[in-house]
């Protein structure tokens, strides 16, 4: 289980707390793309982003690794643990994880220092056991007590001039698809499977975002969900604000103006932003 969240997040300006979760959530799609769909599970939350890896405990331990590297300025706290889980839908009918493995993951985040990733001793133990490599990555720096008093050890992760260690089960035989909110993210190793997979997804109706592109070792492009109708958008709540984002500048256009008749306040002029359009609400006593 990997829990990552944004440091001082409640004292960001909206449009920041905005903009760093959408950053995140993308460091994020890239990190987890190569582990197959039925084997993990994200679900974002207001603070941050929490990935439950159902079938690799070196798959949660990669992508920590490889998203502490590319975090850049978010430098987002970040903690690894082991614990059950249970893959629900809210209430808005998205998929989203529940249970003790969550809270410990997060309870591990929240002792993490800006930009820093600790893992709890029972998920070293497990990774430990796996390659001599991962151990060599664990160091112990703080113990945390639980609710009965029992202390346990916190382990920094640390990698020095070496590659994030590749999960045991990632493929790269077949293209990935990553639900990343508003878009689907396609890689791949080879540019054509990338393509074939594409072009599988605008036969039912997808339209392309960003085309195939080579990032790092891998070929990447992202689409609009082929489920998904042009008008449609989508309404984050945080309080009393309320960020809507859309396909174009027309289809938030119009949500905004719903809200507007139902007595919210546009707070930030609609934008675009990686091919997303999006505003921000006072929402007020407006729903969706």
């Amino acid at each position: 289980m990997l829990f990552a969240e944004l440091a001082d997040h409640a004292r960001l300006p909206v449009a920041e707390q905005d903009n760093g979760k959408r950053r995140l959530r993308a460091l994020v799609a890239q990190e987890v793309v190569q582990v197959p769909m039925a084997e993990r599970v994200v679900h974002a939350i207001e603070t941050g982003i929490a990935v439950a890896f159902l079938a690799d405990a070196e798959a949660a331990l990669a992508a920590a690794i490889g998203l502490q590297a590319g975090a850049g300025s978010l430098r987002p706290r970040m903690g690894l643990s082991l614990g059950m889980v249970h893959v629900v839908r809210d209430l808005q009918g998205q998929t989203a994880i529940v249970g003790e493995g969550v809270n410990e993951a997060q309870r591990v985040a929240a002792r993490a220092a800006i930009g820093q990733l600790l893992a709890a001793s029972e998920f070293r133990e497990i990774v430990s056991r796996l390659s001599p490599d991962h151990a060599a990555l664990f160091r112990v720096v703080a113990l945390r007590s639980d609710a009965r008093g029992r202390e346990h050890e916190l382990h920094e992760v640390r990698v020095a001039g070496r590659a994030a260690p590749a999960s045991a089960r990632a493929t790269q035989e077949v293209a990935s698809v990553f639900d990343a909110g508003p878009h689907l993210i396609i890689s791949g190793s080879e540019r054509a499977v990338v393509q074939k997979a594409l072009d599988e997804l605008a036969a039912k109706g997808a339209r392309v975002v960003s085309p195939i592109a080579r990032v790092g070792e891998k070929w990447m492009a992202s689409c609009d969900h082929p489920a998904r109708r042009e008008s449609e958008c989508q309404v984050e709540k945080f309080g009393l604000t309320s960020i809507v984002t859309g396909p174009s500048r027309e289809a938030v256009a119009k949500k905004v103006q719903e809200l507007a008749d139902l007595g919210a306040r546009l707070t930030r002029e609609i934008e675009q932003d990686g091919g997303v359009w999006s505003a921000v609400c006072d929402a007020g006593g407006a729903g969706d």
